[in-house]
């Protein structure tokens, strides 16, 4: 697997409202665990739409990879021009910082927003090319996710696994006994 997308909560849906937050360090590990897996089998992109939350949190972890001599570089795929118009000053911010040091960044579609088809556009580009996707999803707790998990179910041969919340308190419970 070459290239993954990664997705999945907005950090408002987690009840995460700074990127400092403890609860973060457990989402970057347990992403790590599977990035790292990932690597050992090829893989050379992850692919993010720079949402708010999840991907930037992955996007964080990609530079914390590299800093580490990982061979890995992050693709930036915005579904519009000017998404993080309506954010806050702080989030516009960390977005930006992340754009910033991203290895490539571009537009899906390249006008600020319109509808949400740009979203569906945004996620049908990103499953038809990428290998696979790993996602903060949990079936039991629907949310913003549910679009992009729904598209990526119905494309055969998709690779996609999903971190639930019991992993989740696995990693914390793994953490805290050392």
């Amino acid at each position: 697997m070459k290239t993954v997308a990664v997705t999945g909560y907005k950090n408002f849906e987690l009840g995460i409202f700074k990127r400092e937050a403890e609860e973060v360090k457990y989402i970057k590990l347990a992403l790590r665990r599977h990035i790292l897996s990932f690597l050992d089998e090829g893989l050379e992109w992850v692919v993010i739409a720079g949402r708010l939350g999840t991907e930037l949190f992955a996007a964080e972890l990609v530079f914390e990879l590299q800093e580490e001599g990982y061979a890995l570089k992050l693709a930036v795929l915005e579904p519009f021009k000017e998404q993080s118009a309506n954010w806050n000053e702080t989030n516009q911010l960390w977005q930006e910082e992340i754009i910033a040091q991203a290895d490539f960044h571009d537009w899906i579609t390249k006008r600020p927003y319109e509808n949400p088809s740009q979203f569906e556009l945004c996620d049908q580009f990103i499953i038809d090319h990428t290998d696979g996707a790993l996602m903060l999803y949990d079936l039991e707790k629907e949310g913003s996710p549910r679009f992009f998990y729904k598209r990526a179910k119905e494309e055969a041969d998709y690779f996609l696994i999903c971190i639930d919340f019991y992993e989740l308190e696995d990693v914390v419970s793994e953490t805290q006994s050392f």
